[in-house]
Formats: structure tokens, sequence, C-alpha cells
């Protein structure tokens, strides 16, 4: 089944689709201000894709059912990953951006980016998508399947902006980590532009400026 979806269109036809993935027991309607907060007038019409992960047991969370595009098994996350939640929810991450551009808007117009749990699927996703995206938005969270990175992602967007920024005081996804998947990155070729601000889990609005001009610039 496709994935819910709840959307902000403009008033115009999209010439350009932003895609933003919730973290974990979240919601895409957490995401619904940056219609407001974000102005890329300069740029012109902009859908807001903001869909909802499937509901399922959280192992982490005691096996309570929450929306999550993958499971958590344990603290350390990069040990003990949900693989397979994670090649699912990326393959409809991919359906997600197909839809856009069945709908007009080419993949050099789509930005795909996330929130935690959000972030790491934009990662996934995004690096191995066939086709060259505008950019990569990642928020408070990391790069998952690291060590599977470079065999799998795409030439397509070899050359893909990314947007990374972290909360200096981040006790959920600690900036060590976010830190070693943007070194890990650049190690790859990536242009990364990186941000941290003395916040925890979560975005400020020194943050959503700094998105803003970073959007413009890559859907220019």
């Amino acid at each position: 089944m496709p994935l819910e979806t709840i959307e902000l269109n403009p008033a115009g036809e999209p010439i350009a689709s932003i895609i933003i993935l919730h973290g974990l027991g979240a919601d895409g309607a957490d995401f619904l201000s940056f219609g407001d907060q974000i102005d890329l007038s300069s740029v012109g019409p902009v859908r807001y894709v903001l869909p909802r992960a499937p509901v399922r047991p959280v192992t982490i969370n005691n096996g309570y059912k929450m929306r999550a595009w993958y499971d958590v098994l344990g603290q350390q996350i990069e040990r003990r990953e949900d693989e397979a939640g994670l090649r699912a929810s990326m393959r409809e991450t991919h359906a997600l951006i197909d839809r856009e551009r069945a709908r007009g808007v080419a993949a050099s117009r789509i930005v795909l980016g996330g929130f935690s749990q959000g972030c790491a699927m934009a990662l996934l996703a995004g690096l191995r998508y066939p086709e060259r995206l505008a950019g990569l938005v990642c928020m408070s969270g990391y790069l998952p399947l690291a060590g599977s990175t470079a065999a799998e992602r795409h030439d397509a967007n070899a050359l893909v902006p990314i947007f990374m920024a972290h909360g200096q005081r981040d006790g959920v996804i600690p900036m060590d980590r976010a830190s070693a998947s943007r070194d890990a990155l650049a190690k790859l070729g990536y242009s990364v532009q990186w941000h941290e601000y003395p916040m925890e889990h979560s975005v400020c609005m020194e943050e959503v400026q700094a998105l803003n001009a970073w959007l413009v610039k890559v859907l220019r």
C-alpha cells in the first residue's frame, strides 16, 4: 500500500517538490509549519509532501506500536540496524519521488529531507535514487547502513548537495554519531553543508533560516 501523505499544494502548478520524513513516533503534520516558515517565493510554486510512516512495534520502546520508518533494536544504532525495515521504507520513499515525477516535477527539482529517523531515510533513499535530486536535508539524524553506502550509492546522486544540522545537546542521536556520518559522507566526496546549534533533539529557528537559504540555492 502506498504511504499516507499530507500535502501543501501551492496556488500555481508546482515547479519543485519538498518531501519531508518525520521522526520516530511523530507524524507528517509536524512539518506543516514549514509551509509558513520557509519562504521560497523566489523559486516559484513548491509542493510540500509530508508522508506518514507505517505503524509498527518498536523494540526499544518495549514493542509499543507507533509510526516508525524502521524498528530500533537497541541503543547501539550502528551495531543493530533493522536492515529489512530500512530497505522496505527506502522503496516506499523512492515511490514517493516517482509519484512526484509522474505529476510533472523533474527529479532535479525534488528535495528529500527528514528529521531523526526521517533523516536516516533521506540519506539511505536519496543516495541510492537513480535520478539526480535537487538536494538532501538531514536534520538531527545519521547515515544508516553506512558500510554499504559506497557500494550501493548511485552515480546519479554522486554530486547531490546535502544540508546537515544537529543539536550539540542531542541526547537521542549524539553529536559524535552525526559528525561521524558527516565525515563518512565527505570522505565519499559529497558536498555537505554542516550546521550545529545549542539545542537538544529538535529544530530551531536559526536552523530553519539556514535551511531556507540553502533551499533557495539548490532550487534556483
